[in-house]
């Protein structure tokens, strides 16, 4: 998970961009990169952090130009720890490219070996995103030759792309002396939308980015389309896949994205409070609603859940748990010990609320059960009589190859365990999960025309239909183990309906 975007404007975009990155700050706070171009010249500041602490005034000057894109990157593939691996990268033929990628290339081993054999490209970092790059940009040298080029060469440039690449990816590019191309993958699975103002056109990953800078959202990309804005803002989409089928990934409606947003059709915040809405009748089917004296969210991508559920079930509604914002989002930091050391920097309890009362927390989700073992604790240490539990989003049973930083088995607390021993494992009274069906109606009732989702990590099923036990072994075999030493993918199980 990423947060992308790229602008051709009428005016200088460096400012543009950097308010655009805040605004996405959210789905990754490992890095930051900027690129602009100016004549047929690209301009590129990038480096690991906050956007805040990347960009100092003198990046800012260093990045002329009307149009550009940016990425902050929270790693799943490559190396988490390598400024190198920073977005966006370069290549510089043909006519020159720098792309943003948001998602996780299932096939990039072999794509790996495709591009140095066969294509003749080198291929320098551990980073998907650069094999993604040389392969759209090979596929865009096969149709123009390096001569000339014209929309449906950028078009037919993406067909190619769609026939190699596997996996989820949304991407933004920049082609020098031309202009911008986007495009998502068959699936849908990562977010992309487009909008405009009167000075020019952006693209995005969530709609918030839009909103927030000026930019009137107008459409979602479709699932294996491309668009082309050429420099003076002219926009041509095509669909460039002839088997798309929409399947966006559930998480970004349980977690991910911005409660602002709207993805795909669909409100995140109104999918949020359908979660409640269905999270309070597995409640009312495992604790009696006269055993709970108050229902408290974990801030803070929970409290919509929190506060439908609390009004159907008639109970008081409290924020037991005070946030730091200045330490990161848990779920997404490297490293399990650096999770453990920052969830009571993050959280801060209000112990008049705790104290002498049975306390229902609600979470968006429950992936290793870190945070929420230490969450419990708190709760009990601040005078609870007893800690139920409830998560808006079903257990988290398989591992996930798109690019959210869920992919080894042993991480998971729900794998390969009953809701019992889950319970016992955080040190809740009761613990209450959603249904994975009644998660996928209550979200998928706000847009009906989607085929479906991605919850692989809920279902085990798999929407690209290519995902063995070798490849989540392998992928796992890849990521940097410096906090969590190797880990056993032997105990890993999936259903028999592993594909879709």
């Amino acid at each position: 998970m990423c947060g992308i975007v790229g602008v051709v404007s009428q005016v200088p975009v460096n400012q543009l961009i950097y308010d655009a990155l805040l605004l996405l700050q959210h789905r990754g706070q490992d890095a930051a990169g900027i690129v602009t171009q100016q004549g047929r010249k690209f301009f590129m500041h990038k480096a690991k952090g906050m956007v805040r602490d990347v960009f100092r005034t003198r990046n800012m000057r260093a990045l002329p130009g009307n149009c550009g894109l940016g990425q902050v990157r929270y790693p799943t593939a490559g190396n988490a720890y390598s400024e190198e691996e920073a977005q966006p990268f370069y290549v510089n033929a043909p006519f020159g490219l720098v792309l943003v990628h948001n998602g996780n290339l299932t096939n990039a081993h072999a794509l790996k070996q495709e591009l140095f054999q066969t294509d003749h490209r080198h291929i320098n970092t551990e980073s998907d995103s650069e094999v993604l790059l040389n392969v759209l940009a090979h596929e865009l040298e096969k149709v123009t030759r390096g001569i000339s080029l014209k929309p449906a060469d950028v078009f037919a440039a993406v067909r190619g792309v769609h026939s190699r690449v596997k996996g989820s990816y949304a991407v933004v590019a920049l082609i020098a002396g031309h202009g911008l191309v986007a495009f998502r993958d068959p699936h849908g699975i990562r977010p992309l939308c487009l909008g405009r103002s009167d000075q020019g056109v952006m693209v995005a990953s969530e709609s918030v980015t839009l909103e927030g800078t000026g930019y009137e959202l107008e459409r979602d990309l479709k699932p294996g389309e491309a668009v082309f804005v050429d420099l003076q803002g002219r926009v041509q989409f095509e669909q460039c896949c002839d088997h798309a089928s929409h399947k966006p990934c559930i998480f970004e409606y349980v977690y991910l994205a911005r409660p602002d947003s709207v993805l795909d059709g669909i409100s995140v915040y109104q999918a949020r409070l359908n979660l409640g809405t269905s999270l309070a009748k597995r409640v009312v089917s495992t604790v009696p609603p006269n055993e709970i004296d108050v229902v408290i969210p974990i801030p803070e991508s929970s409290r919509p859940s929190a506060m439908e559920l609390a009004q159907l079930l008639g109970l008081p509604y409290r924020e037991g748990f005070v946030k730091n914002r200045y330490v990161g989002r848990t779920f997404i930091m490297p490293g399990q010990g650096v999770r453990k050391k920052s969830v009571r920097q993050k959280l801060n309890v209000i112990a008049s609320e705790f104290k002498g009362r049975n306390v229902l927390l609600v979470d968006d989700s429950i992936v290793r059960g870190t945070t929420s073992r230490e969450i419990v604790q708190m709760a009990r240490d601040a005078g609870a009589r007893k800690v139920y539990l409830a998560s808006a989003a079903p257990p988290v049973r398989y591992p996930n190859v798109y690019g959210i930083d869920m992919p080894t088995p042993d991480e998971l607390v729900a794998h390969n365990r009953t809701v019992e021993e889950i319970r016992e494992s955080i040190g809740c009274d009761a613990l209450i999960y959603q249904d994975v069906d009644a998660m996928k109606q209550a979200i998928g009732s706000l847009n009906p025309e989607l085929a479906g989702f991605d919850a692989s990590c809920f279902d085990g099923v798999y929407v690209t239909g290519d995902i063995t036990l070798d490849d989540i072994a392998r992928m796992n075999a890849g990521r940097d183990q410096a906090e969590e030493g190797e880990e056993d993918t032997s105990r890993l199980a999936l259903p028999n309906a592993q594909t879709a």
